[in-house]
């Protein structure tokens, strides 16, 4: 195994200019806008480093404060295990494993995020494969699981809830970096998959089937971000800003349409579709 340390630097260092960037961001609404994880300036403009400053961002005192305790109270332990070099890796991989599959999932949508909750999840199923056995505690509840009991309901619910598209948590990001964090350990640290072959086996094989539905249903109806989208966003705007929403919505459909047929839509894509043909047949009307 790794040698480890006796102080997490790394850790304390990510913290402390998380702190510094979402204290700015906060104050500065442009910054914010710089920074963050926003589909179109990375496909089409080309700014590569929302992968990794986007983490850097919050919403909030509140959703910082949370990002940085879970980040202390695991990646502590973690970093003085493992090592500073190998606990960094880990950390940014599942950054960007969590943007990236935001970026693929929501390539057809107006996306815009910001947290450090992909990289924290890694750090936490990086954790799990450490010691599965540990125990982790449920936000907001006095009930404490198994790692390995865990993972898998985190891993279940958030696919999920990712699925039903009902609420404003960006699950895709935290299931990639908590994907990537796994794997990411476990490539560092073979002797712990040979530990816990049926933890690594478990989640591993969650993982294959959560990426075999998402081949085989790329167009997910658009998400919005886990915090709010778009900063400052003039109240004006809002039809506006809804119409792209639509619009972009129509393009998946009828691009799934043409590769997979219109049986293949779901319920709710037909009537998005419905509700376009309708427009149109207004509109087309009133001229």
């Amino acid at each position: 195994m790794p040698g480890g340390t006796t102080f997490a630097f790394c850790t304390t260092a990510i913290i402390v200019v998380t702190v510094i960037y979402s204290y700015i961001g906060f104050r500065d609404s442009g910054f914010c806008e710089k920074y963050m994880f926003a589909l179109p300036e990375i496909l089409t403009g080309k700014e590569y480093h929302r992968l990794f400053t986007s983490a850097l961002l919050h919403a909030n005192w509140n959703h910082l404060a949370f990002n940085m305790v879970s980040l202390l109270l695991l990646g502590r332990p973690l970093e003085i295990y493992l090592g500073g070099a190998q606990f960094l890796l880990i950390y940014l991989a599942a950054i960007l494993g969590g943007s990236l599959l935001s970026l693929w999932i929501h390539r057809h949508h107006d996306y815009r995020a910001y947290g450090a909750s992909g990289g924290v999840c890694g750090v936490v199923f990086s954790y799990v494969l450490l010691a599965p056995n540990g125990s982790l505690g449920i936000f907001l509840l006095p009930v404490m699981i198994p790692a390995w009991l865990y993972a898998i309901l985190y891993f279940v619910g958030s696919f999920v809830a990712m699925k039903r598209n009902k609420d404003n948590i960006g699950h895709d990001a935290h299931l990639g970096g908590a994907i990537i964090g796994f794997w990411t350990t476990a490539a560092l640290n073979p002797d712990l998959v040979r530990l816990h072959p049926k933890i690594f086996l478990s989640i591993s094989g969650l993982s294959v089937l959560l990426f075999v539905y998402l081949v085989k249903n790329p167009l997910m109806l658009p998400i919005k971000a886990f915090l709010p989208v778009r900063v400052n966003a003039p109240s004006a705007s809002k039809p506006r800003l809804k119409q792209a929403d639509n619009a972009v919505a129509l393009d998946a459909i009828l691009e799934k349409i043409s590769k997979r047929g219109v049986q293949s839509l779901s319920q709710k894509e037909k009537s998005i579709l419905e509700e376009a043909s309708k427009r149109m047949r207004q509109s087309n009307q009133s001229e």
